[in-house]
């Protein structure tokens, strides 16, 4: 589904949902005028074409124990296409790391890391991120304090 092929109807679905991703489909269709089965079809349809990928738990790292917030740069050794693969297998299924991206610049990886205190990640950044393959070097700059964690996507029209 394209981005042209959406209106204003499934505009609010979206709106609303990224908010209030557990709303029912009559509060649904309240917010957006039409009825439940009508609601219900162009949900089910937004799914279908892959505009929802899912619906998840924002959870309070600080309130669970994660104080430290840090932004890391991963910067991989020369060649290290041939460990890519495991470099990206690995760092999915590290829990400490919530978001990883491939980048441009200096580094070539941006990953969100979530720790309990300074030393803890101290000992995540050299007793495990950078004993991954391929892994030449690592930067990290602690978060002082979140202004805005969002995963809301801004919605055209």
């Amino acid at each position: 589904m394209s981005e042209s092929a959406l209106d204003k109807v499934d505009r609010r679905i979206l709106a609303h949902l990224q908010t209030h991703a557990r709303a029912t489909t009559v509060e649904l269709s309240a917010v957006v005028q039409l009825s439940p089965a009508q609601c219900n079809r162009r949900h089910r349809r937004l799914e279908d074409a892959g505009l929802i990928t899912r619906y998840e738990a924002r959870l309070d790292a600080r309130r669970l124990g994660l104080q430290v917030t840090a932004f890391v740069a991963v910067t991989m050794e020369r060649g290290h296409i041939r460990e890519l693969s495991r470099f990206k297998a690995l760092v999915g299924d590290l829990a400490q790391v919530q978001e990883c991206y491939a980048v441009t610049g200096d580094s070539d990886y941006m990953l969100k890391v979530v720790a309990r205190d300074l030393k803890s990640l101290s000992d995540f950044l050299l007793d495990t991120l950078m004993t991954l393959p391929g892994v030449n070097a690592v930067r990290s700059t602690v978060c002082l304090d979140e202004i805005k964690c969002t995963v809301a996507v801004p919605l055209p029209g």
